[in-house]
């Protein structure tokens, strides 16, 4: 659709771009991105014919951008700036009809059943079908630039130019038009060039994004490698990390303030923070700990500040034991967005837990076991699928700060040390009749303050790895002893 081949020049003798080269093709979402001073708007207007070039050559449809008429590149590219203004106060339908003169014989002689079908069409589709007959200097600044897109959606255009399209407007419009947007470039083959400041933004939606840095090309290439950490701080210069999204597969990126947490050396938990009642077992940290858990509520990777291990009967049975336990935690006050909330029907009286200290970190672990219910994985399929409530739950508190890695080898060491400590005690799976490995919903919980010293790894060997074993295997086998004791008597 587009090449641009050794594309140079500016608004002064000395180029503001230099030497670009690349192509964007039929139906893409091509997303420009750069620092504030790297070239965005320049290029942008140089491929919509507004500002001239001094080198280098930009064919649209094969053919020299400087051999179409106005008309004819009216017909083919439609653009939204950034800033957008109206010398005379059209009404809404005025205006957004203006985008139909490209395809007018006269000054809107040959208006036509088709003209008016697309005003109506691309007004409802942006949202401002219910003010049409409002006038535009009336209008917030988020439903000009809906009213201002609507105009060059109603030239048909076979590309659109848009510079920050989503400036002024607010979440769900942003996300309502670049979901038109990525629709349009699917079902009608529309290419969209845009520029965006907000890089998650573009590495949702955009097909391939294009770096700009002083001028050149950083990269062009698909947002996955384009959005990567290391490049991203050079080229703007900030401190920044990259996040997965929850839901597709798009690199997100989260900026890191400079600005230190208050209260940060105070942050540091053992046994101090810990209530304890017949009805749950609390720990509350000064400050929000970054967590990875399989709680009844807090599951999954988040910040939580409130950490409770609920004690429910043997028979507790619930439809949705999620609700029903952020109910529980709010009418005992506990705020359930920033808690990670478990459940056990062991006696909580039979808690054990430990601090561990090392050089340059220290561990506080705690665990709750019963072993009823005990269950060999490898074997698990000759069980029925009713779950009860769990019956090992362990909570691991790093005073340190963990990687992603990290996190999850803590996982799978602690796993192991729990699986050690079952098979050293005998423990068995009542329906195989073999050794168990837990039990049927056991729940994990690995938190970090993330301050002081910098934990790489988990696994068995390392320095963190043999805490947290150590910790887990020592913890989980007093607390099946107490267990046992009071089983027995």
């Amino acid at each position: 659709m587009l090449s641009i081949q050794q594309l140079t020049g500016g608004y002064s003798e000395s180029p503001i771009l230099k030497n670009l080269t690349f192509d964007v093709k039929n139906g893409e979402l091509f997303g420009i991105l750069g620092p504030n001073g790297s070239g965005k708007t320049t290029l942008l207007m140089m491929l919509s014919g507004i500002l001239p070039f001094d080198q280098g050559t930009i064919k649209l449809k094969g053919k020299p951008l400087q051999d179409y008429s106005v008309k004819e590149l009216a017909r083919i590219i439609a653009v939204l700036p950034q800033h957008t203004t109206q010398a005379f106060s059209y009404t809404v339908k005025e205006t957004v009809s203006l985008g139909r003169y490209a395809h007018q014989k006269g000054w809107f002689q040959s208006w036509s059943q088709k003209d008016e079908s697309i005003i109506q069409q691309v007004m409802e589709q942006t949202g401002i079908f219910h003010f049409e007959n409002n006038y535009i200097h009336e209008l917030s600044g988020g439903e000009r630039q809906r009213v201002f897109l609507a105009q060059a959606l109603a030239q048909e255009p076979e590309i659109l130019l848009l510079d920050e399209p989503t400036n002024h407007l607010d979440l769900s419009f942003q996300k309502d038009l670049l979901d038109l947007l990525k629709t349009w470039t699917k079902e009608r083959g529309l290419t969209v060039i845009s520029i965006f400041h907000d890089l998650n933004l573009a590495g949702l939606y955009c097909d391939k994004l294009l770096l700009l840095e002083n001028g050149e090309i950083n990269i062009n290439d698909t947002p996955t490698e384009v959005l990567k950490e290391e490049r991203i701080r050079e080229v703007y210069n900030t401190k920044i990390e990259k996040q997965p999204h929850p839901k597709v597969p798009a690199p997100q990126m989260v900026l890191l303030p400079e600005c230190c947490l208050e209260g940060e050396e105070d942050c540091y938990i053992d046994e101090t923070l810990l209530e304890q009642s017949e009805k749950y077992i609390v720990l509350r940290s000064p400050l929000p700990l970054r967590t990875m858990s399989s709680g009844v509520v807090g599951s999954g990777t988040g910040w939580h500040q409130t950490f409770v291990n609920r004690h429910v009967e043997k028979d507790y049975n619930c439809s949705d034991h999620r609700k029903e336990m952020a109910d529980y935690l709010k009418a005992h006050g506990f705020e359930p967005e920033g808690t990670v909330g478990m459940m056990t029907a062991v006696v909580l009286e039979d808690v054990s837990y430990r601090l561990y200290k090392e050089v340059g970190f220290s561990v506080f672990i705690l665990v709750t076991a019963g072993v009823g219910n005990a269950v060999d994985a490898a074997r698990s399929g000759k069980h029925t699928n009713q779950l009860v409530p769990g019956k090992i739950n362990t909570w691991i508190f790093v005073n340190g700060e963990l990687t992603e890695e990290a996190f999850i080898q803590s996982i799978m060491t602690a796993t192991e040390a729990k699986v050690k400590i079952m098979f050293d005690q005998a423990v068995k799976d009542s329906v195989t009749g073999t050794i168990a490995t837990g039990t049927s919903t056991d729940s994990i919980l690995v938190a970090a303050t993330q301050r002081g010293e910098k934990l790489e790894y988990a696994g068995t060997i390392t320095p963190l790895g043999k805490v947290i074993g150590k910790g887990v295997y020592e913890c989980t086998g007093e607390a099946i002893q107490k267990y046992k004791n009071r089983v027995m008597k």
